[in-house]
């Protein structure tokens, strides 16, 4: 199975002001597998970016001003992601920027779920961790991934945070037979229910005489017939 998660960064926080994007990063999963096959593009937006947006990413219109804008980058971008299933955090945010960046340019394009699927991670992890936290910050702090470069969001960077949190949150679960464990290294994992001292004794019922006699009789035939000294006899 072939997935792909994808991030992306924009001018603000909504496509129906007119804002647009301007980096997309993707990692490519195959088979749980992280391939190192990356897609990463800057994108110049053609218009101005938001002071919020600036803060959360930091890229400058001077650092894009040169950059290509999305009609020119769509085709490897689809090629990369088309028949993939796409892992996104809070997906109807980026999927939403996509669908409009697509329709601007198109609408014979159709829209972005017309060919790749869609697994948004929020939803999966919040209800993994109902009640929880569960922005990318505070996952990488539940299943002990490193964040420790995220000063500023970046697509790329947060892809391969988000991979990484995405296999650990979806790692599955390992049957011991008195009970399921999961194997993932969050929270889940370290689940273990402890016999509460106050429950009562448990009831020995011992043997009848005859019961005995039966065993040992039983124990003796064992012996002769395999001819090995049965370490049960008394």
């Amino acid at each position: 199975m072939r997935q792909v998660v994808l991030d992306t960064e924009t001018t603000g926080l909504s496509p129906e002001l007119g804002h647009r994007i301007l980096e997309i990063g993707c990692v490519e999963i195959v088979d749980r597998k992280l391939t190192r096959r990356h897609y990463h593009q800057y994108i110049n937006p053609q218009r101005e970016i938001d002071d919020g947006a600036l803060e959360v990413h930091g890229i400058t219109q001077e650092f894009l001003k040169d950059k290509p804008v999305f009609k020119d980058i769509f085709n490897p971008f689809l090629e990369y992601v088309k028949g993939a299933e796409l892992i996104i955090h809070n997906a109807p945010f980026d999927v939403a920027f996509i669908n409009r960046e697509m329709a601007l340019m198109s609408p014979q394009l159709g829209k972005i779920t017309d060919y790749c699927s869609i697994v948004d991670s929020l939803e999966l992890a919040r209800n993994k961790h109902p009640g929880q936290k569960n922005n990318l910050d505070a996952l990488c702090k539940r299943y002990m991934v490193d964040n420790s470069q995220r000063d500023l969001h970046g697509a790329l960077l947060d892809s391969e945070i988000l991979a990484d949190v995405y296999l650990l949150m979806t790692g599955g679960q390992v049957t011991l037979g008195l009970g399921e464990v999961e194997s993932s290294s969050g929270e889940e994992g370290t689940g273990i229910r402890r016999v509460s001292n106050a429950r009562g004794k448990l009831k020995v019922i011992k043997a009848a005489e005859a019961e005995v006699a039966r065993h040992k009789t039983f124990l003796s035939k064992q012996q002769e017939s395999s001819g090995v000294e049965n370490l049960w006899q008394d």
